[in-house]
């Protein structure tokens, strides 16, 4: 390999008696760019991808140079196209993209050429870990039990997946019940530097999760994308992405006694959601967190996506290196690891005025006090001793100003349930210690056992009602937790190992006992979930359950044991220990020496080495999938695998941009509408869409399975486009009560059917009719699911107008050929009195499209009165102009392929 521009390759000592190549970001400090030292160490990083990938065409000595020169706080009109080492997928998003890679061979093979072209490019790990339900929870079985409902319910995927293994070359699994994919990508699949031949270079990557951010705690540089954006990425397209504004904060002092890193994440998470940090880099630095440990790091990191922003970055320093080696990668790379990121004058945690930074913000750790995050959305933290009056307020609270409307003489009444408990607004019904977020953290992993420990020891119980479960990250949890003597207590209280993989924080909770259910949703009753996990959006962890809160896993035990979220713990014993004496949180809260004298089970690294050393050994249920072979697949018929129809009357020339005439709209919704509303991911209702569907096909209800196995099906997922229960068009009146309806429905128009937005928008696509979606602030908040925009796609809606959009899925929309728009100034759907029965007519597009140019909206009222109003195409950079025009990415990339081996 020959030295790239600026003369930037160098050697290096990488480890005792090896030397290597890398591209030097000192050297390119002195060729010219003084200032270097100061940017972010996040932004050097990715200026580091730049110069080492530059070939002239997709990355120019011009993108180094703007890089090279950013100011905190000049204008973002610059693009990095950043060409990442790596991607990681989980199977709810990896099954769609690997059915879409599969339907590009297909596409090959039509067009006479070698189907073996559509290769990813850069290599892909798939962790299956989404699929996993917690059917069964208190039997010593659950896992198996689990497991194997699992591999029954989802076989037909894994056989696909399987099939995956063997047709691409650079594609990995890591099988069900090894992990989460961002714990294990913490702590196994991520490298620090990466070695080719003997270059080296950091580790860097794009997942399709929005919580792959978490590897942002070992310094490495990755976010989540769509899988739409994977693809891409995986096919030699760069990733697109803004020239960011990066967000220093400064972490000073030290956590007190009795706080936790998920109580420290709460706070970060409020502030900067307050701070508006939706888009941009932050990069945490200063004293404060360097005394964080990684996992403490990476429980902060993985929240990224609920503060808003694309990273939530930690430099490299020696506790990076410590983890690196605690976790059983190899002395050499450890060495390898420093030695690099030190010659790159990037190794240690900068302290104030090292960096320049487009905002800092400050937080005295020592401020942080023990808090919860609840009950609809992660940002809205509340300190533990509010939460009592917080919940009163919210039950009383009208259902339109974001509380539940329930009359003031309700909120103490019980009701009874057959056979079973009495229940009450504020019953705790389920307590999962679940999520990467927090189950990667060993400390507050320990500090759960010790609290459950001492729990028993005083005798107290959980009622056996509620759903408890434990779902850890990865395997080295339930390792360290037997080693330290807490398996048995956490048991003892319920809280089994029920499955290594995404449960209750994704909505596979499973079902509540029937009985329960019929009382919870017949009175109405606003009952709990406690939950360890980063999202609580509302019908994410059960539809039946309204009121949802994030919190640490000792805080779980607790409130499990308290069995009510309106508990005062500072004044009200969690129950009454086998001597008929109370017992106070605080006489069983763990202390950190108590947590120190047992962390020790936690760092073996042989530990780590044998539990990753072989995923198929012990492991008949997956070695057992049988599958096929062969390049091109098969697509027997399924109602779990299909054919996508993306590629339907693909051309080797793109069609003429749509022209937006004469549409309708097919929903006006408010803010905060999430992805989990749009394309959800839990139960399937037998009498939605997508139940009917699959019942039509053979399927009946007790099979369903949920959304996210069946996202391989487009039948199903479009389907299941915006047929959250939670949902509210308001283009619908309020009922008969004065509530607003919820659920997939729309009004279809001319006339005011009502009918689900399913039928109505086949209806209007049969009809030649464009449709448009009208939205609030924040539209597409939460997890990078790309089915949000497929079935948006797919349903016939050519844009979203919205007053802002979450990263993720404004740029998915682009990439399934939607336009994005937003609304300019004081503008909105209510502001405009839009009521769903207009007609529209976009203006401006008709001479071509250019980034972030304003457009109009023509608005016909029903009256015959005409309104004109301004919009901002949110295509926010040139390459993205390339892929509308193209009908999305999948078409470009396809096309470009095909055209490049045609040349050849």
């Amino acid at each position: 390999m020959s030295a790239r521009p600026f003369s930037t390759l160098r050697e290096f000592t990488a480890s005792a008696g090896t030397t290597g190549r890398f591209h030097s970001l000192p050297a390119l400090a002195e060729a010219g760019f003084p200032h270097l030292g100061r940017l972010p160490v996040s932004l050097r990083i990715m200026l580091e991808s730049l110069l080492r990938n530059r070939d002239g065409q997709r990355i120019s000595d011009e993108h180094i140079q703007r890089l090279a020169g950013w100011q905190p706080r000049a204008d973002r009109e610059d693009e990095i196209p950043f060409v990442v080492a790596r991607i990681v997928l989980q199977d709810f998003t990896g099954v769609p993209l690997l059915a879409d890679l599969a339907a590009m061979r297909g596409v090959a093979g039509r067009f006479g050429q070698d189907p073996a072209q559509i290769e990813p490019l850069v290599p892909v790990d798939l962790v299956v870990d989404h699929s996993v339900q917690v059917d069964h929870f208190r039997e010593p079985n659950a896992l198996d039990l689990n497991m194997r409902l699992e591999f029954r319910r989802n076989a037909e995927r894994y056989r696909f997946i399987k099939w995956g293994m063997q047709a691409f070359d650079t594609f990995r699994v890591v099988p069900p019940g090894i992990g989460i994919v961002h714990q294990v990508n913490l702590e196994y699949l991520a490298r620090g530097v990466i070695r080719q031949g003997d270059l080296y270079y950091p580790d860097t990557l794009v997942g399709t999760d929005s919580h792959t951010t978490m590897i942002n705690a070992l310094g490495v540089v990755g976010w989540g994308v769509g899988g739409i954006e994977a693809e891409a990425g995986m096919l030699g397209q760069p990733v697109y992405i803004l020239t960011p504004d990066v967000v220093g904060v400064h972490l000073s002092g030290r956590l007190q006694e009795g706080v936790t890193a998920t109580d420290l994440v709460l706070a970060v998470t409020e502030m900067l959601r307050k701070a508006q940090v939706v888009g941009k880099f932050v990069e945490f630095f200063g004293d404060g967190a360097a005394s964080l440990t990684l996992p403490d790091r990476a429980t902060i990191a993985n929240m990224a996506p609920e503060y808003g922003a694309t990273v939530g970055f930690f430099p490299p320093d020696d506790e990076t290196a410590a983890y690196l080696g605690a976790t059983g990668r190899s002395a050499d790379e450890v060495e390898a690891f420093r030695n690099y990121f030190v010659a790159q004058d990037l190794f240690g945690m900068p302290r104030r005025g090292e960096i320049d930074y487009s905002l800092e913000l400050e937080l005295d750790l020592a401020g942080v006090v023990p808090s919860v995050a609840g009950p609809g959305r992660p940002q809205d933290r509340i300190a533990l001793p509010d939460l009592p009056a917080r919940f009163d307020e919210l039950l009383l609270q009208a259902a339109g100003e974001g509380g539940y409307g329930k009359a003031a003489d309700t909120l103490r009444s019980r009701v009874p349930v057959p056979d079973g408990p009495h229940l009450g607004h504020g019953d705790v019904l389920i307590a999962a210690i679940t999520s990467c977020t927090n189950t990667s953290n060993p400390g507050v992993m320990l500090a759960a056992g010790l609290l459950a420990r001492k729990a028993v020891a005083r005798g107290l119980q959980v009622a056996p009602h509620i759903k408890t479960s434990l779902a850890p990250g990865s395997r080295v949890v339930t390792d360290y937790l037997g080693r330290a003597g807490l398996i048995a207590p956490l048991e003892a209280l319920g809280f089994r190992v029920v499955a290594y993989g995404c449960t209750t924080c994704i909505g596979n909770a499973g079902p509540l006992d029937p009985e329960l259910e019929r009382v919870l949703t017949g009175h109405d009753l606003i009952c709990a979930s406690v939950l360890s996990g980063n999202r609580n959006f509302e019908a994410r962890i059960h539809p039946s359950i309204k009121a949802n809160f994030l919190m640490s896993p000792p805080l779980v035990v607790a409130f499990a044991l308290a069995g009510r979220i309106g508990i005062d713990f500072t004044r009200e014993p969690l129950g009454s220990g086998s001597d008929g004496a109370p017992v106070f949180l605080r006489d069983i809260w763990p202390t950190r020496a108590e947590i120190a004298a047992v962390l020790g089970a936690a760092t073996d690294p042989d530990t780590y080495r044998q539990l990753y050393a072989d995923f198929t050994r012990g492991n008949p249920l997956w070695n057992d999938i049988p599958t096929s072979t062969g390049l091109s697949y098969g697509w027997a018929p399924s109602t779990y695998i299909a054919e996508p129809p993306f590629f339907d009357g693909f051309s080797l020339t793109p069609a003429p941009l749509p022209i937006i005439r004469e549409a309708r709209a097919l929903a006006i919704f408010g803010d905060s509408v999430t992805t989990d509303h749009i394309s959800p991911a839990g139960a399937i209702k037998p009498d939605s869409p997508a139940g009917q569907w699959l019942q039509a096909h053979g399927v009946p209800p007790d099979e369903f399975n949920s959304y996210g196995s069946r996202r391989g099906h487009h039948e199903v997922m479009m389907r299941g486009t915006f047929a959250n229960v939670r949902i509210r068009n308001l283009m619908l009146p309020p009922d008969d009560t004065g509530k607003p309806v919820e659920g997939g429905l729309t009004l279809a128009q001319p006339g005011g059917r009502r009918t689900s937005l399913f039928d109505a928008a086949v209806d209007y696509m049969a009809a030649g009719t464009p449709t448009l979606i009208f939205a609030g602030e924040e539209y597409g908040t939460g997890s990078s699911r790309d089915w949000a925009a497929k079935g948006t796609a797919l349903l016939g809606v050519k844009a979203v107008v919205a007053r802002s959009f979450e990263r993720i899925h404004r740029s998915n929309l682009v990439g399934m050929g939607v336009l994005p728009l937003q609304f300019v100034g004081g503008d909105s759907a209510a502001s405009l009195g839009l009521r769903g029965n207009e007609v529209f007519d976009l203006q401006g597009l008709e001479g071509g499209i250019s980034p972030r140019q304003q457009v109009t909206l023509d608005i016909r009222r029903s009256d015959g009165s005409c309104l004109s109003v301004p919009l901002l195409l949110r295509i926010d950079t040139p390459v993205e102009v390339d892929y509308y025009r193209h009908g999305g990415i999948l078409p470009y990339v396809l096309r470009g392929l095909l055209a490049g081996a045609t040349r050849a």
